[in-house]
């Protein structure tokens, strides 16, 4: 799917005329998903890379209805700081895929090329914010995802549960195989996007919960979009996991398997 960059005009003179040069620059936005982040989210805003902040358009605290001073400490850090913060607090929980749904949303409301999703609680390294975004500007990708599986041993080293690591390598496996793909890690929350491409799927219809993450990449697949993966650190602090592991497990290899049979049912093309 093509898709055209929003750009700016830069005047440059030369020695022997005045001439325009179009200079593309893309439209960049990190949508961050709060909840009750009050102890995390300052640390993960303070961690953006400074060298990168002015390639930056905006960045998008979405506060989903925290009952903690997570509102009131990132509207102090919006403040004082040099980043382009957007302040969004929703009235009532929409949802982990809620959340991402709004954001996206205000991306493509605003005319945004590019938007990565940062989670508020620091499980996420901000650091490699460059590094996710690289194969969108290169247009080597579509969407990024940062996969905390691809170096061997990362996972457990950074502090990964053992059933977690084994769920994961168990669930990523399975859909693999259900949606013949090859991916390294289907769970990660950390991901970049060409907004365009979100504009190419029914994203809206997916579950507000924590599958969403998986409806959207059975989507991005169906609709034929570049994936890439990049490994990214894993970070395991003393975050609460509000995800019923049994339950999601459960969901995804659901939706997976809906999509398989979907898929063996379309006509051959």
């Amino acid at each position: 799917m093509g898709h055209c960059l929003r750009s700016r005009i830069v005047r440059h003179r030369h020695q022997s005329d005045l001439g325009l040069i179009l200079v593309l620059k893309p439209r960049i936005a990190v949508v961050v998903v709060a909840y009750n982040a009050q102890e995390t989210l300052e640390h993960v805003l303070d961690r953006i890379p400074s060298d990168f902040v002015s390639q930056i358009t905006a960045v998008i605290v979405c506060d989903d209805a925290s009952t903690d001073l997570t509102h009131e400490i990132v509207l102090n850090y919006q403040r004082q700081s040099t980043l382009p913060i957007t302040v969004i607090r929703h009235s009532e929980n929409l949802g982990y895929g809620g959340n991402q749904k709004f954001g996206y949303d205000w991306a493509i409301r605003n005319s945004i090329d590019f938007v990565v999703l940062l989670h508020g609680d620091g499980q996420y390294a901000p650091e490699f914010l460059p590094q996710m975004l690289q194969p969108l500007l290169n247009n080597d990708a579509d969407i990024v995802f940062g996969s905390r599986m691809m170096a061997r041993g990362s996972a457990r080293h950074g502090g990964m549960p053992l059933y977690k690591f084994v769920g994961n390598k168990i669930l990523t496996r399975s859909q693999n195989f259900l949606a013949r793909v090859n991916l390294s890690e289907w769970h990660s929350g950390y991901r970049a996007y060409r907004v365009a491409s979100l504009m190419g799927v029914k994203f809206h219809s997916n579950s507000n919960a924590f599958d969403f993450d998986t409806q959207i990449i059975l989507q991005m697949i169906e609709s034929r979009q570049r994936i890439t993966e990049i490994p990214i650190p894993t970070f395991y602090g003393e975050e609460i996991s509000r995800v019923n592991s049994v339950k999601y497990g459960l969901q995804i290899l659901g939706h997976t398997i809906r999509y398989r049979f979907k898929r063996h049912r379309a006509p051959s093309v």
